[in-house]
C-alpha cells in the first residue's frame, strides 16, 4: 500500500475527528468518553500549532491516519521535548503506516531541535504500547489507576524516545 504524508488542513476535519471518535467510542486509545464534535477540530489541532501535524493518505486520497507533535510544556527549559499523538483508521494497523507517521514526525522534530518525544498511553491499549516499544520508545513511568473509562480503571503509561 502506498501512503502519502501531508500537512493537516482544515479540510481534514471530518476524517480526523471520525478516526479519533472511533477510538473514543470503541476502546481506551482516546481518553475522551464522548465523541468530539466536528466544531472542536480547530481546538483539537491548536495544541500542535507551530509543531508538525500530518495526515497519512492512501492512493485514493482518503485520510487513513494522522499524527501530531505538541509542546510537552510551555516552560522554556522543556523546549527540546514534545508529546506525540498518532491515530490510524480502524483496520489500518500493522501495515507500516504508524511507523511512517512516526518517522516523519521525528524528522520534523529534529529540525526543530527536539531531542525527546513522549507519549502517554492507557495501560488497556496494549497494541499502542507494543507499537511504541517496538519503535524505539522506552517505558519511563506509570501512573497507577489514575484513569477510569466505562467502569474500567487504567494506568497511564509514559514512554519516551530520544532522537
Amino acid at each position: 500500500m502506498r501512503i502519502f504524508l501531508e500537512p493537516v488542513t482544515l479540510n481534514d476535519r471530518v476524517a480526523i475527528m471520525d478516526i479519533f471518535n472511533f477510538y473514543t467510542e470503541s476502546g481506551f486509545a482516546a481518553y475522551t468518553e464522548e465523541p468530539m464534535p466536528y466544531e472542536l477540530f480547530e481546538s483539537f489541532i491548536q495544541y500542535s500549532s507551530e509543531y508538525p501535524a500530518i495526515t497519512a493518505r492512501d492512493e485514493f486520497d482518503e485520510v487513513i491516519g494522522f499524527g501530531m507533535l505538541r509542546p510537552y510544556s510551555a516552560i522554556p527549559v522543556f523546549a527540546s521535548s514534545a508529546e506525540m499523538t498518532c491515530f490510524l483508521k480502524n483496520g489500518y494497523t500493522g501495515r507500516g503506516i504508524g511507523r511512517s507517521i512516526l518517522e516523519c514526525l521525528e524528522a520534523e522534530a529534529r529540525r526543530m531541535a527536539i531531542t525527546s518525544i513522549l507519549v502517554s498511553i492507557s495501560s488497556l491499549n496494549e497494541g499502542s504500547i507494543r507499537f511504541h516499544l517496538n519503535n524505539g520508545f522506552r517505558e519511563c513511568g506509570r501512573l497507577k489507576e489514575i484513569g477510569e473509562k466505562r467502569g474500567a480503571r487504567f494506568d497511564v503509561v509514559y514512554c519516551q524516545k530520544m532522537i
